[in-house]
């Protein structure tokens, strides 16, 4: 489907939903699938992605599944599905058996709505939002001893959802309280506890898209600069939040799905994947925080829009299905170059904030073709870049400094801490993060 929405549209608040769902550790992926009958129906489908060669099996069951039904692949294989009935959602396990699937119920949960969270890290639990009048009820829906449980209840209406280490103890999600909405911080490990994590300024509605727990690389979207922007930050850092002039697209819906990972300390070194739909269709974004243009390409063939995932060394990995091939990976090699150094130094140039309403020429960067190796029969191709003309600057006035400077900030070290056996007994209620805050507030040492 296409989106063609302006950048203060409403519909940012709800982004286009991926058309597949990736486990945590990329091994499976699940997504619902049509029938080529005249009806069309509905069927649960999982892809196996972490072998030679990817391939899918149909889950089908005894009837045609609802198209609102939700998909949450496991990292042993089995999907967990989520169906509306009556005034509730059952919750089931699907796994193929032989020729046909076996189903496993594993209970319910009342509720007039249930959203699934994106796979927890380590694989084996789900979580899900089901928001009510005045409050939120966080549920693990998978992992429990006894079916679903109710793990806590949030005051407010509570979306999104993005996990902040690699254990599966920290959540943020954002918060809707009295007309305003904020990100927050759940720790599952102290029963739920709450704490403020994202608020650039009292009146602005700040949430939080994606977070990369190695770099701590944060992807933002906030009405402080005067209208919905995306921003970048980096988690337990003192730096501020940046607007790049390069991410302000009016005529395009811009949504980030995918950050690289295992860049340890080095968050302005992270490449960004992004969906990005306008009138000419869905195509595929690519940008780093140095960087000072959103570099766009066209999608591979048949992208579920939405889905795929950055490997460690820098292969983007996007999933696709077409007539000749019905379950495929493109694997597209982005030749990201060095951070630009500063002059005499040899080292990454260091972040300033320019003065307010001061616009920076922009600088525009030639790249070669990007060359995408689709894994699944698909013959190799190239993708142009397209080109991007430069931006403008920045409106004249306002409270927040947007980024059009091609300078960077420093790197800033992991706040994430360290796995350990047992819990010491003066561990703090939870892993110290200094929310990002504006340019002007931000301090010249860390706190």
């Amino acid at each position: 489907m296409t989106i063609c929405a302006s950048e203060d549209a409403s519909a940012l608040d709800s982004p286009p939903r991926a058309a597949l769902t990736l486990a945590a550790d990329g091994s499976y992926a699940a997504r619902l699938a049509r029938h080529d009958d005249a009806a069309g129906s509905w069927y649960p489908e999982r892809w196996t992605i972490d072998g030679p060669e990817p391939y899918a099996v149909p889950l089908a069951g005894s009837q045609p599944e609802e198209p609102d039904s939700a998909l949450l692949p496991l990292a042993d294989g089995r999907v967990v599905i989520v169906r509306r009935v009556a005034d509730r959602f059952t919750v089931s396990l699907l796994s193929p058996t032989g020729p046909g699937t076996q189903e496993v119920l594993v209970g319910a949960v009342a509720a007039r709505a249930l959203s699934l969270l994106p796979p927890a890290p380590g694989g084996t639990l789900g979580y899900a939002l089901a928001p009510g009048a005045e409050s939120t009820a966080l549920w693990r829906v998978h992992g429990g001893t006894g079916g679903p449980e109710r793990v806590a209840v949030v005051p407010g209406r509570c979306t999104g959802g993005v996990w902040l280490d690699h254990d599966g103890r920290l959540l943020a999600v954002d918060q809707e309280v009295a007309g305003r909405t904020k990100t927050v911080l759940l720790d599952l490990a102290r029963d739920a506890e709450i704490s403020p994590l994202l608020q650039i300024t009292e009146e602005s509605d700040d949430r939080l898209l994606l977070a990369d727990p190695d770099s701590g690389l944060l992807l933002v979207r906030s009405d402080a600069p005067g209208h919905d922007r995306l921003g970048w930050g980096v988690l337990g850092s003192s730096l501020p939040v940046r607007f790049p002039e390069c991410l302000r697209a009016p005529d395009m819906a811009v949504t980030p799905f995918a950050i690289q990972p295992g860049r340890a300390l080095l968050p302005e070194s992270c490449a960004v994947a992004f969906r990005l739909d306008g009138p000419a269709g869905t195509r595929l974004g690519v940008w780093r925080p140095p960087e000072r243009q959103l570099r766009q390409f066209p999608a591979p063939e048949g992208w579920l829009a939405g889905s795929g995932r950055w490997t460690p060394d820098g292969e983007l990995l996007l999933p696709y299905t077409t007539a000749a091939v019905s379950c495929g990976v493109a694997r597209m090699a982005v030749p990201l170059g060095p951070l630009e150094p500063v002059a005499g130094t040899g080292g990454p140039r260091t972040e300033e904030a320019p003065a307010a309403g001061v616009p920076v020429a922009a600088r525009e960067e030639q790249e070669g073709p990007e060359a995408v190796v689709p894994t699944g029969g698909v013959a190799d191709a190239k993708l142009p870049e397209v080109a991007v003309p430069p931006d403008p600057g920045p409106p004249d006035g306002g409270e927040i400094v947007l980024e059009t400077s091609d300078i960077v900030a420093d790197s800033t070290a992991s706040p994430q801490p360290k796995p350990l056996d047992a819990e010491p007994l003066d561990l703090p209620p939870h892993p110290r993060m200094c929310r990002p805050v504006p340019l002007q507030q931000a301090p010249l040492s860390a706190r």
